[in-house]
C-alpha cells in the first residue's frame, strides 16, 4: 500500500483557500487532505506528481478506487476533491488544463440511513438515566460523567445535531427559560433549533452539578481535558459503546449519527412537516432530507409484512373466523 508523502505547497495552499474562503470545517479539509495523499501516492508509485498527473492517470486511479470496493459515497469525495483541487491549480496559473474535469462521478448507491428504533432509544434513555446519582451534594467524578452523558443524549435525541454540533456547544447554549438552543453548523450557519423540557432538564441537573464541581470556568457546555478543551466526537463514541453493551443494544448499531439519524425518522414516521425536519437537521437541500420518508416508508412496510395475518400465508389461503361460518 501505498505511503503517506509530505503534502505540497499546492495542498497546503488549496486547503487554506478552503478554510478561509469558503468556511470549510476542519473534518472536511482532513478528509481532502487524506484523498489528495492517497492519490499522491498512487501517482508517486507511477512516477508521475500530484500537480502533474493527466486525465487518463486521474481516470486509473478512480479505476483503482473500484477495485478496493470503495462505496461510491467515498469515491466521489475523492472525486470532488480531485476537481477542486485541479481547477485551484488552473486558476493559480499552475497548469493550463484542469485535467479531471472530464472525469464521470461513480454510480450513486443511496443507501436508507440505519437508525435505532423507538424502544432501543427509550431503553438508552432509561439506563443512562439510571446511572445518574440521586443526590449531587456529596458528587463523585463518576456521578457527574454518567450526568453528562445523560444530558448529551437526551440533547442529541431531542435536537438531531451533528455531533461535533453537540461537543461544541457553548456553556451558554441551554436556558431553563428558552425552549430553543442556537447552533453553528456547516459553514458556520447559524440556527435555532427546538429542545424538549425533558432534554432542558438533563441538562440543567448536569450544569447544576459541574459548576459546584469544576474549579475553573469552561466556555464550553461540555468541558473535556482535550487539546480542544471540550469533549471530543471520539470520546462521545466510545461512550456510546459502552452504553450499548449495558443496553443490551449490539454497539454496531449506536453512535451519535444514528441517534440523529433516529431524531429524523421518528419524527418523519410521526407526521413532522419535511421543511421543519430539514431546518432543524440543518440540510442546505430538502433532497437531503426527503430519505427519511423512504426510512419511513419501510419500517411500515416491515411492520405489515412482520405483523399482518395474511402478509406470510401461501396465496389462495384464507383463515375462517369460527364466528362468521365463512362468510
Amino acid at each position: 500500500m501505498a505511503g503517506k508523502p509530505v503534502a505540497s505547497p499546492q495542498v497546503e495552499g488549496f486547503l487554506e483557500m478552503l478554510a478561509a474562503e469558503r468556511g470549510a470545517s476542519a473534518n472536511t479539509l482532513a478528509a481532502y487532505a487524506r484523498d489528495l495523499a492517497d492519490l499522491a501516492a498512487v501517482l508517486g508509485e507511477r512516477g508521475l506528481s500530484l500537480e502533474a498527473a493527466e486525465t487518463d492517470d486521474l481516470r486509473a486511479y478512480l479505476a483503482l478506487l473500484a477495485s478496493r470496493q470503495m462505496s461510491p459515497a467515498t469515491a466521489s469525495r475523492r472525486l470532488s476533491a480531485m476537481r477542486q483541487f485541479y481547477a485551484f491549480l488552473q486558476g493559480d496559473g499552475v497548469r493550463p488544463d484542469h485535467p479531471a474535469a472530464a472525469l464521470d462521478s461513480p454510480a450513486a448507491r443511496r443507501l436508507l440511513p440505519k437508525y435505532l428504533t423507538e424502544g432501543e432509544v427509550t431503553r438508552l434513555l432509561e439506563v443512562a438515566q439510571a446511572r445518574c446519582p440521586a443526590e449531587t451534594a456529596e458528587l463523585t467524578p463518576k456521578g457527574l460523567r454518567a450526568l453528562r452523558l445523560h444530558a448529551l443524549l437526551e440533547i442529541l435525541y431531542a435536537s438531531g445535531l451533528r455531533v461535533t454540533e453537540l461537543v461544541t456547544l457553548p456553556a451558554t447554549a441551554i436556558r431553563a427559560d428558552r425552549p430553543y438552543l442556537y447552533v453553528r453548523g456547516k459553514g458556520d450557519k447559524e440556527r435555532a433549533v427546538p429542545i424538549s423540557e425533558r432534554a432542558r432538564a438533563a441538562a440543567g441537573r448536569y450544569l447544576a452539578a459541574s459548576t459546584t464541581d469544576k474549579k475553573t470556568v469552561s466556555r464550553w457546555l461540555f468541558p473535556s481535558s482535550s487539546a480542544e478543551g471540550h469533549l471530543t466526537r471520539q470520546q462521545f463514541g466510545h461512550l456510546l459503546k459502552d452504553l450499548a453493551v449495558e443496553s443490551g443494544i449490539p454497539h454496531g448499531r449506536l453512535s451519535p449519527h444514528k441517534l440523529r439519524h433516529a431524531f429524523a425518522t421518528h419524527l418523519v414516521a410521526r407526521g413532522a412537516d419535511l421543511r421543519a425536519v430539514q431546518k432543524m437537521l440543518g440540510h442546505s437541500d430538502i433532497t437531503t432530507t426527503q430519505i427519511y420518508t423512504h426510512v419511513a416508508d419501510a419500517e411500515k412496510h416491515r411492520l405489515v409484512q412482520d405483523g399482518h395475518p395474511l402478509a406470510r400465508r401461501p396465496e389462495g389461503r384464507r383463515s375462517v373466523d369460527k364466528d362468521d361460518g365463512g362468510q
